[in-house]
């Protein structure tokens, strides 16, 4: 269901359903929202990289869990939104960067799985469809990441229309951050996460809170004081001292690789 193998500081995380095309269910959120409570917890994993066995990235939904959702009454389909609602801001607020690896179609949660990773790294043959409004549904749980990542204006299309769209066009609006051919996908993302280990752990879990602050506030007195507070704590932090000492005594900074 799940493989998660680590590398140095670099954790792999991969969607392991192949013979359904890495479709998720209950069980597989509440896996997936376990194993990212775990990373995250753990100091030496400096990053962690979510991908896909087989042929695809994620397929969205199993069919036979939606086949069970169908039967469900409202309370019962509240419960099952809510745990992979959750299972989406656990992703989006991990405390070290992530990285979507989509080497193949993302569909429905699954473009809600790319968009709640801070990079998204694609392959050329990858493909992305927000599916739900054929089905009469929807995409209401993955929207706040997906919005976020595409802008509404192109939510607005490809929410309503439900088109397949390429690399390409995924990169151009914003959902994929890179696209590489599928045979250099993994030296791409080597290569981001070389970038991504020489942060210090602590700024990069403070920088992704502040990008949730200033992004979604006004540019106020208030925000322009929480600003200065953030820089000013972090400078005087063991960190934020020993990245200072090591850039003027022209050395490496003791968390780098």
């Amino acid at each position: 269901m799940l493989k998660i193998t680590t590398t140095g500081s670099v954790a792999r995380l991969m969607l392991d359903r192949p013979e359904i095309r890495n479709a998720f269910d209950d069980t597989l959120i509440a896996a997936l929202t376990s194993a990212l409570r775990e990373l995250d917890a753990d100091e030496g994993v400096r990053a962690v990289v979510l991908g896909g066995n087989g042929p695809a990235f994620c397929a969205g939904a199993d069919l036979n869990w939606m086949k069970r959702m169908a039967g469900y009454g409202y309370e019962q389909n509240l419960a099952d939104a809510r745990a992979l609602a959750g299972m989406l801001k656990t992703l989006d607020r991990m405390k070290k960067p992530t990285v979507a690896r989509v080497h193949g179609p993302a569909f429905a949660g699954g473009v809600g799985l790319v968009a709640a990773c801070d990079i998204a790294v694609g392959s050329t043959e990858a493909r992305f469809c927000l599916s739900e409004s054929k089905l009469g549904l929807s995409p209401a749980t993955i929207s706040p990441y997906v919005v976020r990542a595409m802008g509404e204006r192109m939510a607005r299309r490809y929410f309503l229309s439900a088109e397949i769209f390429d690399a390409s066009e995924a990169y151009r609006i914003g959902l994929l951050t890179a696209v590489s051919p599928s045979e250099n996908l993994d030296g791409e993302i080597d290569g981001m996460l070389g970038h991504l280990l020489q942060g210090g752990p602590q700024a990069m879990a403070k920088i992704k809170d502040l990008i949730r602050r200033v992004s979604s506030g006004t540019i106020d007195d208030s925000m322009i004081e929480d600003t200065a507070a953030r820089i000013a704590e972090i400078r005087v932090s063991p960190e934020g001292r020993e990245g200072i000492a090591s850039f003027l005594e022209k050395r490496k900074a003791s968390w780098k690789p």
